[in-house]
C-alpha cells in the first residue's frame, strides 16, 4: 500500500501546484499581465495534466488477446 499512498501524494503536490500557478493566473491579469497570466495558465494545465497519468493507466492493465 506504500507506492499507492506515494502515487496519491504526488497527485496531491501536482493539483495543489496547479492550485497555485491558477491563483498566480489570476493575480496576474488582475494586474493586467495579460502575458503572465497566460505562461501561469499553461503551467496549471500541465500540472492537472501529470496529476491525471501519474499511477498505473488503464490501457496498461488491459492484456491483449494473443
Amino acid at each position: 500500500m506504500g507506492s499507492a499512498a506515494a502515487v496519491a501524494i504526488k497527485r496531491d503536490d501536482l493539483l495543489k501546484e496547479a492550485a497555485a500557478f491558477e491563483a498566480a493566473a489570476e493575480a496576474a491579469a488582475i494586474n493586467g499581465l495579460v502575458a503572465e497570466s497566460a505562461r501561469d495558465i499553461l503551467r496549471a494545465l500541465d500540472c492537472e495534466r501529470r496529476a491525471g497519468s501519474v499511477g498505473p493507466q488503464v490501457l496498461q492493465l488491459i492484456k491483449p488477446r494473443a
